[in-house]
């Protein structure tokens, strides 16, 4: 695989990480939206701890954890488009080009010298864009929400009662029945009470006075006193403020997109705004009079129900939509998010993440392992803990593992939401989530063999995956990477769950992992396994990053690179990715080019030629369409007429573009240098602007050699009276003809008026007739003394004479 900017230990805790629901009032949803920011993207910035955090687990035992980064997002009840998630990533890759410029890594390898990109961000967004938006399931809970977020303006009349109204909202939608979207991790959530006050225009005492009654209600850990807007975003400022929200937003550009066009929303009016707000993240902002939403239906990856007729993600991957990505950058381009914030507002943010995670969330979790390790305990009998017992757990004795062939079709299992395999699985993923690796894979150890014991499939892959996840990210490695793990996990996904994306998932860790760890064979088989033709998308990217491992082995295997590159085109230029198809194409041309494999070099010279033509460079298609015709072709009559056809199609496009540029070098036919011939002398002269026609016409009909060596010997003779009877040392005979026998090295002599015949013979390399018609010759004369000025001026275009040539040539 390519190198990424992310190691593979920082990429898997930052693509599973705590998730925490916001849920605001219409007020608080106001005061944000004058940064051009909902509240879950004001926070997205500052949502990595800057210092390290300290929790116990089960054992009382101090954990550190590094970099610790929590997801807050607004709710929604309907989980996302599978329609919607393929025109995102499409879009991602789309929007992800080359640099222009960049430096390109040379790689010697043998005969061959590489020119290749050492990384590829279109790959790496788009696993970040896949990861992201992955909708929670049932079997695990990774990303279930584990805690919400209440927020209320302090300029409202009553916020202590709107909080009470926003708890009972979020109670609403978890625990009724008539919603299965969103996903919590348990049903205690936890409510941190965010009271969000505009700095500018609100009443600071009175935030104080209403903070200092949330904390003897909800306690000071559980709430929290947010100042922002600390400055009016039309006055003018010499502050130069960063704007750390664009490197985000531009990646959920086409997300918030989509739910301005296709979801339900609408413009909510408020007498203390002065304009109009749009509601974000696909909510419907139909208010009531106690200013809360009144439905969280549309997902921000919610397309129009008639246009997406698939239930998987991995369906087709032409998706239309209406706007692309670049017209959405473009129409973003323009705004700045966060003009009412300042420095000291960025640092208030900070702040206040800082306090929820150690004051509420961490809390929290750690309650909740020890809740869960006690459920446990209790349920099997056990004295000491999960974690101090692991060792006689796994002791025992050990029950076969049947094959995953053998093994009956139970993915459909579901399990009792108190079931112990479950609560198992739920302690599993909450440790995972908090980089307590050594107890998580311990946790998904047990479930593991629970869910085989059931024949839960779906749940016992689950398990796989993240057991060997975790069994990788122990510090200090105390087992080896279980491959197995995911290889049986990723065959379970695919053949007996039906789950691609599931099984996606798996591929993309286990690659990173393995890479990470030198073995680019064993990634390049897992990549190209999960090739198919469900998704053409997917398999350009599996089949490109094969590739770069082949290409990055310690003995680099270059064709294989090359062969694999033009899959990886093929299957973009599939998926209507027309650019990286056209790039893959190029990398694997600089392996075949010049190496004899002439049918290779021409289906890579044809596809260049037409995924050019197709982006408009069309001198770009051109050279690709020459190099199949200058070149000594081996395809069939049929196939070499079919590029002909191409050739002189793209050609008439570009001559139309620009009828007074350069003439071009056509590659067809070959001029047969050594049979030029150039004969001086004839007697007939046409009339000005009169084309003789040249068919079947040859010198041979004009020049006379016999007559020729005639006047030679007597042009000698002559000179030779003249001079006494001695033919002078330095005397030239005239020459009439200039052949490649003929010293041509002397300046011919030709005679005012008199014409001057050219005799080019032609030849034709392909199997298929050319017609050649209206042929002109074309020359440039340059006396031999002339001045500087009179040298520039070069008459070209035939005045003596101009032969009309309309001529069949046949191959030979």
């Amino acid at each position: 695989m390519a190198q990424c900017v992310q190691s593979v230990q920082e990429l898997i805790p930052d693509s599973f990480v705590p998730c925490v629901a916001a849920l605001c009032s219409d007020e608080a949803e106001r005061l944000t939206r004058l940064n051009h920011l909902s509240f879950a993207e004001l926070l997205k910035p500052f949502s990595r701890l800057t210092s390290e955090v300290h929790m116990r687990d089960p054992n009382n035992q101090l954990h550190v954890i590094k970099n610790l980064k929590i997801a807050v997002s607004n709710i929604t009840t309907q989980p996302p488009q599978p329609g919607a998630i393929r025109k995102l990533l499409n879009d991602v890759v789309s929007g992800s080009q080359p640099a222009e410029g960049l430096v390109a890594n040379v790689i010697t390898a043998g005969d061959y010298d590489l020119n290749l990109s050492a990384t590829t961000p279109w790959f790496e967004s788009y696993r970040e864009t896949f990861l992201q938006s992955m909708p929670a399931s049932d079997h695990e809970f990774l990303n279930h929400y584990l805690a919400c977020m209440l927020v209320a303006s302090s300029g409202e009349a009553e916020p202590v009662e709107q909080f009470s109204k926003l708890s009972q909202e979020q109670h609403r939608i978890q625990h009724n029945n008539d919603y299965s979207y969103p996903k919590w991790f348990i049903p205690n959530t936890l409510k941190y009470y965010v009271l969000l006050h505009d700095v500018s225009a609100g009443d600071e005492q009175r935030a104080e006075s209403i903070y200092e009654e949330m904390k003897q209600k909800y306690g000071t850990q559980g709430c929290y006193l947010l100042k922002i807007n600390s400055r009016t975003s039309n006055r003018a400022s010499d502050e130069q403020i960063p704007d750390p929200w664009s490197q985000y937003l531009q990646k959920n550009s086409i997300q918030n997109q989509e739910s301005y066009e296709d979801g339900p929303c609408t413009i909510t009016s408020n007498k203390n705004s002065d304009s109009n707000l749009l509601s974000l993240d696909g909510l419907d902002n139909e208010v009531k009079v106690d200013g809360l939403p009144n439905n969280f239906r549309a997902h921000p990856l919610q397309l129009d129900p008639s246009s997406d007729s698939s239930n998987s993600i991995d369906g087709p991957d032409h998706v239309k939509s209406t706007s692309s990505l670049h017209e959405t950058k473009k129409a973003n381009a323009g705004i700045i998010h966060g003009a009412c914030l300042t420095l000291t507002d960025h640092d208030r943010i900070r702040q206040f993440i800082q306090e929820f995670t150690f004051r509420g969330l961490l809390p929290h979790i750690e309650k909740t392992i020890r809740q869960l390790n006690d459920q446990l305990i209790s349920r099997k009998g056990l004295s000491r803990s999960l974690f101090s017992a692991t060792k006689k757990w796994f002791s025992g004795s050990k029950v076969p593992e049947k094959s995953v062939n053998e093994l009956k079709n139970t993915s459909g299992l579901l399990y009792p939401p108190e079931a112990p395999e479950l609560q198992i699985r739920k302690m599993a993923d909450l440790c995972f989530l908090v980089q307590h690796y050594d107890l998580a894979y311990s946790c998904y150890h047990t479930a593991k063999k629970d869910f085989l014991n059931d024949q839960a499939m779906l749940y016992a892959a689950g398990a796989l995956e993240m057991a060997a996840v975790s069994a990788f990210l122990q510090p200090g490695a105390p087992r080896p990477y279980p491959a197995h793990y995911m290889d049986t996990a990723i065959q379970t996904y695919r053949d007996i769950c039906k789950n691609m994306v599931l099984a996606e998932r798996c591929v993309l860790l286990s690659a990173e992992i393995l890479k990470s760890q030198g073995k680019y064979s064993e990634a390049a088989a897992l990549l190209i396994r999960l090739t198919s033709e469900d998704s053409d998308l997917r398999s350009a990217l599996l089949l490109e990053q094969a590739a770069h491992c082949f290409i990055n082995m310690k003995s680099p295997m270059v064709r294989k690179y090359a062969f694999h590159m033009i899959l990886a085109g093929h299957r973009f230029s599939k998926a209507g990715q027309k650019k990286h198809a056209l790039r893959c194409y190029c990398q694997a041309m600089q392996v075949y080019k010049g190496k004899g494999w002439s049918l290779a070099e021409d289906h890579i010279n044809f596809t260049i030629g037409r995924q050019s033509y197709t982006l408009r460079q069309l001198d770009n298609a051109v050279s690709a369409f020459r190099h199949i015709l200058i070149n000594e072709s081996k395809q069939s009559a049929a196939q070499q007429g079919a590029f002909l056809r191409e050739y002189l199609y793209v050609y008439k496009n570009v001559s139309q573009l620009s009828p007074d540029g350069p003439l071009p070098q056509l590659p067809l036919p070959y001029i047969n240098s050594s049979a030029t011939r150039v004969f001086f002398g004839h007697d007939r002269r046409p009339a000005d602007g009169e084309k003789q026609a040249a068919t079947h016409v040859s010198l041979d009909q004009e020049y006379d050699s016999e007559s020729s060596q005639q006047w030679r010997e007597l042009e000698e003779q002559v000179v030779s009276v003249v001079n006494r009877g001695v033919l002078p040392s330095n005397f030239h005979p005239t020459q009439y003809c200039l052949n490649s026998y003929s010293d041509n090295s002397r300046f011919p002599l030709a005679v005012v008026e008199e014409p001057i015949t050219v005799e080019v013979a032609f030849r034709n390399p392909l199997k298929v007739p050319l017609l050649l018609t209206d042929l002109s010759l074309l020359w440039k004369f340059q006396p031999k003394y002339v001045s500087g000025k009179d040298n520039e001026e070069v008459k070209e275009l035939v005045s003596f004479v101009v032969c009309h040539h309309s001529k069949m040539l046949q191959s030979y």
